[in-house]
């Protein structure tokens, strides 16, 4: 059964929408590294595991380099995801600790430094790929991401459920402030 006229417009309106998407992601990406602006690291958290019968201490296994524009990452080969987790390295400490949500944060951190991220750095981990190839079916469900109103918009505000913008102005913007921060910042 073919698709009638309604859907035919609708995917094309759809795969018209994702060309302009795809577009801001690479004028975003080209802006950004023509500035040299900040990076941040993309991890992949590995818990801990015993390896042979030996314990092995959870580490940040390093993916790339990724800038933070708001709600979303985009790499230099115009990947783009969904921010999950931000720490900034830390070499571990014995402190005592009486919050678990405390004592978890400090364990990501140490995991980067064992990884062999440098102390200092931020690292992004647990992000979520958003592809804008594969049409509204192929984006994350619930993710800041979506195809509305014939449009891909992104969330800004993951708290307010009405908080979409247009993805392309979006990036703009946000490449825009990245590139050329504000002085003292």
């Amino acid at each position: 059964m073919s698709d009638g006229p309604g859907e035919a417009s609708a995917h094309a309106a759809g795969d018209a929408a994702f060309a302009e998407a795809r577009a801001a992601v690479a004028a975003a990406t080209g802006r950004l590294a023509a500035a040299g602006a900040r990076r941040e690291v993309l991890a992949a958290y590995e818990p801990p595991r015993r390896r042979l019968g030996l314990p092995r201490a959870a580490r940040m296994r390093r993916l790339g380099e990724v800038w933070r524009l708001g709600s979303l990452l985009l790499d230099g080969d115009g990947r783009l995801y969904a921010v999950g987790r931000v720490v900034r390295a830390e070499a571990p400490a014995r402190r005592s600790v009486t919050a678990n949500a405390v004592a978890e944060q400090r364990a990501y951190r140490a995991a980067a430094v064992k990884g062999g991220i440098p102390a200092g750095e931020t690292v992004d981990f647990d992000a979520v790929p958003i592809p804008l190839d594969g049409g509204a079916e192929a984006l994350p469900a619930g993710g800041p991401v979506a195809l509305r109103e014939g449009r891909v918009m992104v969330r800004w505000n993951p708290s307010d459920p009405g908080a979409w913008t247009p993805l392309a102005g979006y990036l703009a913007e946000r490449a825009e402030l990245l590139a050329q921060p504000a002085p003292g910042t």
